[in-house]
């Protein structure tokens, strides 16, 4: 007999990879006590009655950009966890392009005492790797970093590698044995494209795309593989993937034996190049949304295995900055961690994929990558209770000015959804239900294994 339960969630569709079944879920403390059938009805402090709907393991959003501490007025830890929480995210591991940028263990020890302070839901800190830290990588893994992260090109606020410090970092980072992810696109092509473009006034909101073609995410995919395999890296995370020559370096990378594990975004997903001409510069990210043959490709690419994961790439801006005519002026990014969720189950809904593979590519793979699995991505006895329950009947809408970041500019503003987010979970603590937040700071960062 279990003694009395903190939590008991019963009369739900309970999904896993593995399938969907009827039942509840026990809660002791901060993990999963129990699964049972719905006949066996314990005590718990709390009774939530699902009433048929779908619980799905906590989304795990592996890519998001809160710039806390530092840069808090595009967005916080408690205005982005809040946002986390409302779409369903449990879990969030944080780009080191905070400021100061995560580069020293002080830095992120720092940062994770601000965020404790602040966070709904459970973090990861990745640190940055730059041209004067190399020989300082081993304190970052002391101090918990959940992944390094490298750009390849140029990038909005963070530092970017040229091949020498690259190839240098690589070797260093293959001793340590914790994973490193990069930001695949070649810089120098992107340049000289720009030039070309801008020189002959050619600033509309597709010239973004055009300055920076497939093969500059495909050319930096497979020289992160060859650096990878050459150095010993046994995890090298692909950001961002768009492009469909992307997906395919990425599978024979696999192919061969490679450690590498691929994600990509619900933009790349839903819109394409023919979203341009109807969102202008609100749609500018990096790497760009591109062609519905990319499109398709990368849905393959997650049906086969090949892409890992679905992040959100979440970087909020303010309407002033991405608001512009000319779009080299306009800043790329857009928020994202709230409407994750709520997107996908949208596309589960048109069948593009099923509720097991989503649970699968939003939570148990990101938590198998990044070393967190079994303690999360996962419905299983003993795991931390990290769960969201979901209602597949209720239409929603998605709504920038309804959203919880900071700044709102998104490019999914009125785009109609096949369900809505009951409740949100983490470690067995109901942060959010039925739209009502408890704004307890109650995420704790996350260290591999």
């Amino acid at each position: 007999m279990l003694n009395m339960l903190d939590l008991l969630i019963k009369n739900a569709n309970i999904v896993t990879p593995e399938g969907i079944c009827k039942g509840s879920v026990a809660v002791k403390g901060e993990k999963i006590a129990a699964l049972m059938d719905d006949t066996f009805s314990p005590e718990a402090r709390l009774t939530i009655d699902a009433n048929g709907n779908y619980l799905l393991p906590g989304v795990i959003d592996a890519h998001v950009h809160f710039r806390d501490p530092g840069l808090t007025e595009y967005e916080d830890f408690k205005t982005g966890s809040t946002a986390a929480a409302f779409g369903g995210v449990t879990t969030v591991l944080d780009m080191p392009s905070s400021q100061p940028i995560v580069s020293t263990a002080e830095i992120l020890l720092e940062k994770k005492r601000i965020l404790e302070q602040k966070s709904l839901v459970d973090f990861g800190l990745r640190a940055a790797v730059t041209p004067d830290n190399l020989d300082r990588l081993e304190d970052l893994v002391s101090a918990g970093a959940i992944a390094f992260k490298v750009f390849m090109g140029q990038s909005v606020r963070s530092p970017w590698l040229h091949d020498g410090y690259l190839i240098e970092a690589f070797n260093r980072l293959g001793r340590i044995k914790l994973g490193v992810g990069v930001h695949a696109e070649n810089h120098w092509i992107i340049e000289h494209l720009r030039n070309k473009l801008q020189a002959s006034g050619k600033n509309y909101p597709l010239a973004h795309l055009e300055s920076r073609p497939s093969v500059c995410e495909a050319e930096a995919i497979q020289r992160a593989l060859l650096y990878a395999r050459l150095t010993g890296i046994e995890k090298l995370y692909i950001h961002h993937v768009s492009a469909k020559e992307g997906v395919e370096a990425i599978r024979k990378g696999k192919q061969q034996g490679l450690g590498v594990f691929a994600e990509t975004c619900p933009q790349y997903l839903i819109l394409s190049r023919q979203d341009y001409d109807r969102l202008g510069s609100v749609i500018k990210i990096n790497p760009p949304i591109r062609g519905d043959e990319d499109r398709e490709a990368l849905y393959e690419g997650i049906l086969d295995g090949t892409i890992d994961m679905i992040a959100t790439d979440h970087s909020p801006l303010s309407p002033e900055e991405k608001l512009r005519e000319n779009v080299w002026e306009a800043t790329a990014g857009f928020c994202g961690v709230e409407t994750l969720l709520p997107l996908m189950l949208n596309e589960a809904h048109n069948r593009r994929l099923s509720l097991e593979h989503l649970a699968r590519v939003t939570s148990e793979n990101p938590a198998r990558a990044y070393s967190l699995y079994p303690k999360k991505g996962c419905i299983k006895v003993g795991s931390d209770a990290d769960l969201v329950l979901v209602d597949l009947k209720k239409d929603s809408e998605i709504r920038a000015e309804e959203l919880h970041s900071k700044t709102k500019v998104t490019p999914f503003n009125g785009r109609k959804i096949h369900g809505s987010i009951v409740s949100t979970i983490v470690r067995g603590h109901v942060v959010v239900r039925h739209g009502n937040v408890d704004e307890s700071p109650t995420g704790r960062m996350l260290s591999p294994g």
